[in-house]
């Protein structure tokens, strides 16, 4: 991509419009900084922090009770997919017609033999990931048609588009994961984009990924490729690919997600099953009834993977929301959900099971106060309902519509914050600091004190887009807002990336395959 030229404004000076790229440049070398930087973050946080529970016993029973009921007596569709419902019969459910109902304790003994933690390989082995237990991983928003910035406005995204944010996941070293579907890649036809996604996703990054869940075949050409680049042993004993399926809620399995389901979990890869809730709509306005409601139907899906193969990784999924009730209007980063996914964190620990939930959620139109309060609130309850997955952790703007590039380098900036918040406070000699104060004395500054120089790159957490100046400064630099110097950012990002190293006989494999799969179709664009 071209960095598109800035016009100088009426009122801008020679002088300040060459401040102005004096900062570019600066964040030029920022970008270089943190690219040479992310070799030596973490690949996952193991989390100091413990979650924080809401609910007591009787609460959280009672909530169990109700998914119990709903199970039992309302039931769940499996549309599309004899399959799933043949192999839940024969696990003892009760089905009639296109409904199963499940007796209360049915599906909790069939998830007893899904992993409790996993490891996702990355194609580096420094980047695999840990998913359970006390980790947490971040990745990018997921599945935005279109794509938003400050030059271009908003408009469909592509393919160029969709390897931008792969590159720029990659560059960010408090992203742990390539993610998945960072937009949808519209010039490409729908039944071919996924090759090209899960290709992008290999060559720009060397970051664990998502494949592709939008049809079964699809899910299995993902893998396929999969395989092609960590050999099929490989894939056979470990997770190196996961599905990102949702539920077609209230109450209802679609054969296209289940088939994927289906997919990842004979090939003993992983499925991150996520109920869609909007309060109102797809489930019920009160918090308590959308969670009994995700938690039955992810129960379900959970289990559908572990009648395919005991044993297979699944991640209990959650996507909580509110709606504008007045005018049907979804709303994203909202309290109520944001209380809901701290409950929904003590049912998946009571399951046995890592955790998806929330992530930095807006309704926003633009990367604006807006945006970043509710996809704070959204992103702290994820972190303090100790989610181990969080998808949208960066550019979720629109309700998810919009992939924005300057909103994704403000919540990679929080994602940062996040990594020092989540390891909470030390309490060693050197925190404690002892020979500091005696140094120092009463009355002198802390300045020049050898603790202070022995700590000071390490104490306190460096925000990249943050301005920290005097007001005097910041305005003779231009007085740019957080916005537009997270344009400069991502730009500079893009200008410095490099790939990493791959395989060229792998490279030539996997294109191969993806010639061989697009020849042997029509386009479809729907």
């Amino acid at each position: 991509m071209t960095e598109a030229r800035l016009e100088t404004p009426p009122h801008e000076t020679h002088g300040s419009r060459d401040r102005r790229r004096g900062g570019s440049a600066r964040e030029r070398r920022k970008a270089q900084r943190q690219a040479a930087a992310g070799t030596a973050a973490p690949a996952y946080i193991t989390r100091a922090l413990p979650p924080y529970d809401i609910l007591g016993e009787e609460g959280l029973a009672r909530i169990e009770q109700a998914a119990d009921r709903i199970l039992a007596e309302v039931g769940i569709e499996f549309r599309g997919d004899p399959v799933a419902l043949e192999l839940f019969r024969r696990a003892g459910a009760e089905v009639q017609d296109l409904r199963c109902r499940f007796e209360p304790g049915m599906l909790r003994e069939i998830l007893k033999s899904a992993p409790s933690e996993f490891t996702q390989l990355a194609r580096n082995p420094a980047r695999s990931v840990r998913i359970g237990g006390n980790s947490a991983v971040f990745a990018p928003a997921y599945g935005s048609p279109f794509v938003m910035d400050l030059d271009k406005g908003r408009r469909y995204g592509t393919l160029e588009d969709f390897q931008n944010f792969v590159k720029l996941a990659y560059m960010a070293p408090w992203l742990h994961h390539s993610g998945g579907t960072v937009c949808e890649p519209t010039d490409v036809p729908v039944n071919k984009r996924h090759l090209d996604m899960v290709h992008a996703h290999i060559r720009y990054s060397d970051k664990p990924f998502l494949g592709s869940v939008t049809a079964p075949e699809r899910a299995e050409e993902s893998i396929e490729m999969a395989r092609i680049l960590f050999g099929p042993e490989v894939v056979e004993r470990h997770c190196v690919i996961m599905g990102n399926v949702n539920v077609n809620s209230p109450l209802v399995w679609d054969g296209m997600m289940t088939g994927a389901i289906r997919a990842y979990a004979a090939a003993n890869q992983g499925s991150v099953i996520v109920p869609f809730i909007l309060g109102g709509a797809m489930g019920p306005v009160t918090t308590a009834g959308a969670i009994a409601q995700s938690l039955a139907e992810t129960m379900v899906g959970c289990a559908l993977a572990q009648l395919v193969r005991p044993g297979a990784p699944v991640i209990f999924g959650n996507f909580l929301s509110s709606m504008a009730l007045r005018s049907g209007s979804p709303t994203f980063g909202t309290p109520e959900p944001a209380a809901g996914s701290l409950v929904v964190g003590q049912l998946a620990r009571r399951l046995g099971l890592p955790l998806r939930c929330a992530g930095s959620f807006t309704t926003s139109k633009l990367p604006d106060a807006q945006a970043m309060q509710e996809s704070v609130t959204s992103m702290l309850s994820a972190v303090h309902c100790g989610a181990n997955f969080l998808l949208h952790s960066a550019g979720f703007l629109d309700g998810l519509l919009s992939m924005s590039y300057e909103k994704f380098m403000l919540d990679v900036d929080v994602c940062g914050a996040l990594h020092s918040y989540l390891a909470g406070v030390a309490v060693d000699d050197n925190a404690l600091a002892l020979d500091a104060f005696a140094e120092v004395g009463p009355g002198n500054h802390f300045f020049g004190c050898a603790h202070t120089l022995a700590n000071y790159e390490t104490c306190f957490w460096d925000s990249q887009l943050a301005d920290n100046d005097p007001f005097e400064t910041w305005a003779e630099n231009g007085g740019l807002d957080a916005a537009a110097r997270a344009n400069a950012r991502w730009k500079a990002m893009l200008a410095a990336y490099e790939p990493p190293p791959l395989d060229p006989g792998i490279d030539e494999g996997l294109r191969d395959f993806i010639a061989r799969k697009k020849a042997s179709m029509e386009d479809a664009w729907y």
